[in-house]
């Protein structure tokens, strides 16, 4: 069991990525908090753990609400024994041209994104400096976090400034083994993306299968979509890691979609 008496917090965890990460950790020996706005669905994914004989809970948490991050957190540690691991995953996506852009739309996203990752973040760092064990904060980019596409403006700036958090708490961690990285998925199957490809055919007046194959496959090395469980596999790998060897990195898993 790579993460072995871990205690994980992992954001927008009731679904989707967030989930499946979730439960890779318990996998791997760690006890998880399923935060959520969804207090029912995170309830029911810390039972599916607990039924296989992990430890979880299920954490009610708006990551845009700084009262209610700072005390999930803090009820975390108390129930769990302290914070190694923070999965800062909850995001939302809205696709429109810039100009057509509502100003409350884009502020609504950027806020889940960053400021979201910002007050996790700290909540978590004072746990992991306290504590002395070092830690691991990961981040949920996308190949969005390395290039742009149309009607994303806020995703696209979102996701590159977790690239720019990540690479300061890279720095100001390491004197306390806390390291910092950033898990760049392409495309992945989730409600999340499911919604967006009605929304793409009609800004882009193409059908649904097109949409798929030439907009969000179509830079692919094999036309597939990447998967929940891949990307939880980098989230194991990044949490499990020894040293600050890895630390202020951004890992690309999308089928070959960017490559550096």
């Amino acid at each position: 069991m790579r993460l072995k008496d871990k205690v994980a917090i992992v954001t927008g965890a009731a679904s989707g990525i967030g989930r499946e990460i979730a439960l890779a950790y318990a996998r791997e020996g760690a006890k998880v908090a399923i935060a959520d706005l969804n207090q029912a669905a995170a309830d029911k994914t810390a039972s599916e753990i607990t039924a296989k004989g992990g430890v979880a809970l299920g954490v009610v948490m708006d990551v845009t609400n700084e009262a209610q991050v700072d005390a999930g957190v803090e009820a975390t540690a108390k129930a769990l024994g302290g914070i190694d691991i923070l999965v800062s995953n909850a995001g939302i996506q809205i696709v429109k041209p810039v100009v057509e852009f509502p100003y409350a739309e884009w502020k609504k996203l950027i806020s889940i994104h960053l400021d979201g990752a910002f007050l996790t973040t700290r909540a978590c760092l004072k746990h992991m400096y306290k504590q002395g064990r070092g830690g691991s904060v990961i981040y949920m980019g996308s190949v969005h976090s390395k290039e742009g596409s149309p009607l994303k403006a806020p995703y696209v700036s979102a996701k590159h400034g977790l690239i720019g958090l990540c690479k300061v708490v890279a720095k100001e961690g390491a004197e306390h083994g806390v390291r910092a990285n950033v898990i760049c998925p392409g495309f992945v199957r989730t409600p999340l993306v499911e919604k967006q490809i009605p929304e793409l055919a009609a800004e882009n007046k193409m059908s649904e299968e097109d949409v798929v194959k030439k907009i969000m496959l179509k830079e692919t090395v094999d036309g597939e979509f990447t998967t929940t469980e891949d990307v939880a596999e980098a989230a194991v790998f990044f949490a499990g890691f020894p040293s600050n060897a890895l630390t202020g990195q951004s890992l690309v898993v999308s089928h070959g979609w960017f490559i550096q």
